[in-house]
């Protein structure tokens, strides 16, 4: 079976919105925008790619990642590898090597797989519901000292059940920024 992590930027108060920019969020672009850079940081989204066997996202973030990943060297590897859109509407996908599924039972069957772990980048709902599906198994977050007050959430507040995390690593750099690696307890 294949791993399930979701790997997030998130703001201290749990905001996962826009970190890059490009949409109307009022926030938009906070990673780079608010906190000084430290390249250490971003050691773990290079192991990332390098491991994974495939990138899973929802529409929102297809529409923000296919246009211009593909055109960004450091993401060859996201850009080379299988990618998953969990998607009601999309219909002819144009990013490379990329499918389309319907449901969280796809995204069930995909785990049962052959292949190394699957990623989620962005998309709260998605990651929202495959949590509560018990389809995720481990967390990567680069948490930034900020609170933004509002934004989509990477964990739900209401009628969420109780989930345990075990903390396997765990950094904090010069520039405030934590990693906190947990894996989902069952």
């Amino acid at each position: 079976m294949r791993p399930l992590i979701v790997t997030e930027f998130m703001s201290l108060d749990g905001v996962i919105d826009s970190p890059g920019g490009g949409d109307d969020y009022p926030h938009a672009g906070w990673t780079f925008k608010d906190i000084q850079m430290d390249e250490a940081v971003y050691d773990i989204k290079g192991r990332e790619q390098k491991e994974a066997g495939a990138l899973l996202i929802g529409r929102v973030s297809y529409d923000a990642f296919a246009p211009v990943w593909p055109t960004m060297a450091e993401f060859a590897e996201y850009n080379a590898m299988p990618k998953y859109v969990v998607s009601s509407t999309l219909t002819d996908p144009q990013w490379h090597n990329t499918a389309v599924l319907r449901s969280l039972d796809e995204v069930a069957e995909l785990k049962r797989g052959e292949g190394g772990p699957i990623l989620v980048h962005g998309s709260a709902t998605l990651a929202q519901g495959l949590a509560a599906a018990g389809l995720v198994d481990r967390y990567h977050l680069l948490i930034f000292p900020l609170l933004l007050g509002n934004g989509k959430r990477l964990f739900a507040t209401e009628d969420a059940d109780k989930q345990k995390l075990t903390l396997v690593e765990h950094a904090t750099y010069a520039n405030g920024v934590q990693l906190a690696v947990y894996d989902v307890v069952r």
